[in-house]
């Protein structure tokens, strides 16, 4: 590799502006600006390639309409709703609170779409209910609130999945619908996980919530239950474009919590507004610099090399997919998911394609693979944010996060080389690949 070559140089500046503490969109913008210049090449292509992305894409809308939904709908009493609606269903097993972690973290799903603001926000009240009373130890809460915020981006609606249907061109829908069994799948790993520990080290069980009170418990949180109920039934139905349910949901959001709950006052929904906004721009300057970087990277032909290269090796889909794991478990440990789904898998992608690898099954697995990165040591994001949310130490963390991680590889691993199991609710909705 010649370091004096253009792209080289680009790709520092890029590296350099990070660290430096640059936001990573406005790096890859700065560090492209740069290639463009060093190259000859009209600079305002940079511009061009931005505006073109973000203003030819209808489905960019669907994400910050997804997180102003998942904003609203976390304020208030409907949190309390659901919780309580948790705890009535798994809180009298052993280890019910643990497993009220995890099940929220299911039900939350329909709601963030993102593992950050999962682990921001009921993460943060999961590790103070675990916590209190000496129930659980801090590591350990903070552990497993940390690993339960994986499954939100699995399934629907999932920012990731957004955005891997954003570069790939693969229906959302159907993206949407792959996700359920494998995000169910995680889910399931990690309350079987729970229920040995709690057999190996006596965790408590919660107070039984009468049968009586079970009707009253549901219908209170019935309707935010509904939520990906609709989602999906808008999309599936044929009703509404990906962009359009993004707006139905956050619509549904809207009225639930003024109309029904009463629970959302104007200071409020203005934190909400501005929340939203602010998640969605830092979302969007990704998007923008990745959409000029890979003009960028297509420019140095990296693509084509790429899937040349991989070809001579001729690997089989099978070890294509393993090596595809290993390099995106190593990447997920160092870099924010979003940046390896809009940069790292469209170099991938044509080679999975080429090796006759179901592009929606790619980046399901994909996606499963770069959350659970978020949780790898040593620099996954998430054990850094429940490191100062519990403020408990590193290595506390990584030895409680172990055994979930190796279940959750577990189950990556079932996915990767089970496509059918991925595909099949794709297929039953008239998937054709």
């Amino acid at each position: 590799m010649n370091f004096t070559s253009p792209f080289s140089l680009a790709l520092g500046v890029i590296i350099g502006l990070s660290l430096l503490g640059v936001p990573l969109g406005h790096a890859m913008i700065g560090g492209s600006i740069l290639y463009l210049y060093l190259k000859g090449m009209d600079m305002g292509a940079a511009a061009e390639q931005l505006l073109n992305g973000t203003y030819s894409s209808f489905l960019l809308l669907a994400i910050p309409l997804f997180i102003l939904a998942a904003t609203i709908m976390s304020t208030g009493s409907i949190m309390d709703r659901l919780l309580r609606f948790c705890n009535a269903v798994v809180g009298r097993f052993r280890g019910g609170l643990a497993q009220v972690n995890v099940l929220q973290s299911v039900v939350f799903a329909s709601m963030s779409g993102s593992a950050l603001a999962d682990a921001a926000g009921s993460g943060k009240i999961m590790q103070t209910m675990m916590t209190r009373d000496g129930k659980y130890t801090p590591g350990f809460a903070a552990a497993l609130s940390a690993v339960s915020s994986v499954i939100g981006p699995i399934l629907p609606p999932s920012i990731p999945l957004v955005m891997y249907a954003l570069v790939s061109g693969t229906s959302i829908g159907y993206l949407f619908m792959a996700g359920v069994l494998p995000g169910l799948l995680l889910g399931g790993v990690q309350m079987a996980l729970i229920w040995w520990l709690a057999k190996r080290r006596g965790f408590p069980v919660e107070p039984r919530v009468p049968l009586r009170d079970m009707p009253r418990i549901t219908r209170e949180a019935f309707p935010a239950l509904m939520l990906p109920v609709i989602l999906l039934g808008c999309l599936y139905s044929g009703i509404t474009t990906p962009t359009e349910a993004a707006g139905v949901a956050a619509a549904y959001a809207l009225l639930i919590s003024v109309g029904l709950y009463r629970n959302l006052r104007w200071p409020e929904l203005y934190d909400a507004l501005l929340s939203s906004a602010r998640m969605s721009i830092s979302i969007g300057m990704l998007i923008a610099g990745a959409l000029v970087f890979n003009y960028v990277i297509t420019s140095e032909n990296i693509p084509a090399t790429l899937r040349t290269l991989l070809q001579g090796l001729q690997l089989s889909p099978k070890m294509f997919l393993l090596l595809v794991n290993v390099v995106l478990l190593v990447l997920g440990a160092f870099l924010e998911g979003s940046t390896i789904i809009l940069i790292i898998l469209p170099v991938l992608l044509p080679t999975a394609v080429a090796l006759g690898i179901d592009p929606v099954h790619f980046g399901v697995m994909a996606v499963l693979n770069i959350m659970i990165g978020l949780v790898t040591p040593p620099y996954g994001l998430l054990l850094f944010m429940m490191m100062k949310i519990a403020n408990v130490s590193m290595a506390v963390l990584v030895r409680e996060t172990m055994p979930f991680l190796l279940v959750m590889i577990g189950s990556l691993a079932l996915v990767t080389v089970w496509p059918d199991f991925v595909l099949v609710l794709p297929r039953l909705a008239g998937y054709t690949g």
